[in-house]
């Protein structure tokens, strides 16, 4: 089976041409099933960490991510979606206000995709797919798989991409972090605007049990320059 996996697009401050790179993925591979790995929206008004002053209003940031996700179901209407961290923080606020999750509506409720399935992680061709909080440095999709006894597909971290194998005597496993899809120039992300490391946009794709990242060309004069 052929799964492509796209992470970390934190709607609205996407790159404005990673949607059209995904697409052209999609088409060159035979996909089977697409998966979201997490931080489908930014809701950075919802942070709690400091957040820009002169930003939109978190209704105005719903709205906003809302539009810009309509085009992804329409050329993605069944997908799986791991729960990322950013997805999350209207469950954090509830919890922080006393309210109980029961009370919350659905993510696909809140965000207009009947046909994606949110859940925390998924299982598909017995390959685990996660959103991967709590994990960090470059060889955490493949810790990651190791721990959980299985090949692992990961997003979360914006600047480590890529897929790392494990062996053991009774199995060969990788952990493939795939990217991410964000727009550095977008005011949530001022926080890294001095980091010398930046993110790796891209997404993976397994393709029969092979882990495979997939950088998008979007420097200065490649194809996807924004």
């Amino acid at each position: 089976m052929n799964v492509l996996t796209i992470s970390d697009i934190h709607a609205p401050f996407t790159h404005p041409r990673f949607f059209e790179f995904i697409c052209d993925v999609y088409d060159t591979y035979d996909i089977d099933e697409v998966v979201f790995s997490g931080d489908i929206v930014d809701l950075h008004a919802l942070s709690f960490h400091e957040h820009d002053a002169d930003g939109l209003s978190a209704g105005h940031e719903v709205l906003a991510a809302k539009r810009q996700l309509k085009k992804w179901v329409q050329k993605f209407p069944v997908a799986k979606v791991c729960i990322g961290n950013h997805d999350a923080r209207t469950i954090r606020l509830a919890r922080k206000a006393g309210l109980p999750v029961r009370c919350l509506r659905d993510f696909a409720d809140i965000w207009d995709t009947p046909n994606w399935n949110w859940d925390w992680e998924h299982i598909v061709d017995g390959v685990l797919y996660t959103h991967g909080t709590g994990t960090s440095g470059v060889n955490a999709a493949r810790n990651l798989a190791i721990k959980r006894g299985m090949s692992t597909v990961i997003g979360h971290l914006h600047k480590d991409a890529g897929c790392l194998w494990h062996a053991s005597v009774t199995r060969r496993i990788f952990g493939l972090n795939v990217g991410c899809g964000i727009d550095v120039h977008a005011y949530a992300f001022n926080y890294g605007k001095d980091f010398v490391d930046k993110p790796m946009l891209g997404c993976g794709v397994t393709l029969d049990g092979t882990g495979l990242f997939i950088p998008m060309p979007c420097d200065i004069g490649e194809a996807y320059e924004r």
